[in-house]
C-alpha cells in the first residue's frame, strides 16, 4: 500500500511518499480502508520533533480520517466490513491507503456525511467538545468566545456552543472567515485584526464580559483573553506557538481560571463521551463538519505548510 511516512524529524519536505507492507488485524483490530485524512497543526508540531510525545521513527503520521471497515479481528463487536466509519486515533497512522486500529479506535459514520467531512470529526470537534464542556463546563446561556473561530476547531466550537443554547462570538482574521463563522452559528463574528474589536466584544455581552474562551493562539491572545473576562471566567487554551507575559492580577480581580488542555489526555471514558455526543450530533445534522481545502496524499507537505497559515477555514483534507 501508499504511505506518507517519516525516517527523520524536521520541515513538511521530511514527509515521503512510500510503498510499505498492509497492516494485518489482531483480536480487537479493525483494519480502515482510508478515503480521506483530516491535516492537524499538532501533525506538524509531531512531525518536527515539537510535539510532547515522539513517536518511534519512521512512522505514518495523522489521527483523523474517514473510510470503510476493509477487515476486522476476533473479538471486534462494534463494527463491521463494510461499515463507513470516522478514525479517532490509530495504530499505525492514517496517511495511507490503510490504517489499523483498536475498535474504540472507529466510529459510525453517518450516511448524511462524507467521507470528508468525516475526516475532520475527531480533533476538531472532539478538542471543541472537550474544553466547553469538561474543561469550561459551558452552561445555556453563557457567552463564549472562539478566538480564531474560522478554523477545524473553530468552526466545531461554533456549532457545538449554538446548539447547546450560549451566546456565541467567534473571530476571524478574513472577511470570508467571518462570513463562515456567522453561518456555522455564531451571533457575532469580529475581525481580530481590528483596533477595537476587543470593545465590540464587550459591548455585545453587554458589559459583562465573557463567561467562557476558547484560546487558540495563546501565545498572542491570553492577555487580551483575560480582560473580556466575566466574574468567574474560564479561559481554555487549546494552542499556543510560543510564551506570553500577563499580568495574574486581572485573573484574580475576575476570579477567572485559565485551563490548559490537551486532547491525548483525555481518559478514556471521556473520549467515549465525547465521541457517543459527537455521533449523534452528526446523525441529527446539528454536527456538519466544513472542509475548506482538498489536496492529494502525494501533497501531504503542501498540506503541513498550509494547515499553519493564517486565514484559516474550516479544514484541510488529503484525499486517497
Amino acid at each position: 500500500m501508499k504511505a506518507i511516512r517519516v525516517h527523520e524529524f524536521g520541515g513538511p519536505e521530511v514527509l515521503k511518499l512510500e510503498d510499505v507492507p498492509s497492516p494485518q488485524v489482531r483480536e480487537g483490530q479493525v483494519l480502515v480502508r482510508i478515503r480521506a485524512i483530516g491535516v492537524n497543526p499538532a501533525d506538524t508540531y509531531i512531525r518536527a520533533g515539537r510535539y510532547a510525545v515522539r513517536p518511534t521513527l519512521p512512522y505514518t503520521p495523522g489521527m483523523d480520517a474517514g473510510g470503510t471497515v476493509d477487515s476486522v479481528g476476533s473479538g471486534v463487536t462494534r463494527v463491521k466490513v463494510g461499515d463507513r466509519v470516522y478514525v479517532a486515533g490509530s495504530l499505525t497512522g492514517v496517511y495511507a491507503e490503510l490504517a489499523l486500529c483498536s475498535q474504540d479506535q472507529v466510529w459510525r459514520l453517518p450516511d448524511n456525511i462524507s467521507f470528508e467531512e468525516g475526516a475532520a470529526v475527531h480533533v476538531p470537534y472532539a478538542t471543541a467538545y472537550r474544553a466547553l464542556f469538561q474543561k469550561a463546563f459551558a452552561r445555556p446561556g453563557e457567552a463564549v468566545l472562539v478566538h480564531g473561530a474560522s478554523g477545524g476547531v473553530g468552526v466545531a466550537a461554533v456549532q457545538l456552543a449554538r446548539a447547546a443554547g450560549l451566546l456565541v462570538i467567534g473571530t476571524a482574521g478574513t472577511e470570508t472567515g467571518a462570513k463562515l463563522v456567522i453561518e456555522q452559528g455564531a451571533h457575532h463574528c469580529f475581525n481580530h485584526h481590528s483596533a477595537d474589536y476587543l470593545d465590540q466584544i464587550t459591548a455585545v455581552t453587554g458589559g459583562r464580559g465573557v463567561n467562557v474562551t476558547l484560546e487558540m493562539l495563546a501565545n498572542v491572545n491570553l492577555a487580551k483573553d483575560l480582560g473580556l473576562m466575566a466574574p468567574g471566567g474560564r479561559i481554555v487554551v487549546i494552542g499556543s506557538r510560543g510564551t506570553i507575559e500577563i499580568d495574574p492580577r486581572m485573573a484574580m480581580s475576575r476570579d477567572a481560571t485559565v485551563i490548559g488542555m490537551a486532547l491525548l489526555n483525555a481518559p478514556d471514558a471521556d473520549r467515549f463521551a465525547i465521541h457517543s455526543a459527537l455521533v449523534a450530533g452528526l446523525e441529527s445534522g446539528i454536527l456538519r463538519p466544513v472542509v475548506g481545502r482538498r489536496l492529494q496524499l502525494s501533497e501531504a507537505a503542501r498540506a503541513h505548510e498550509a494547515v499553519l497559515e493564517p486565514g484559516a477555514h474550516g479544514k484541510i483534507v488529503l484525499t486517497v
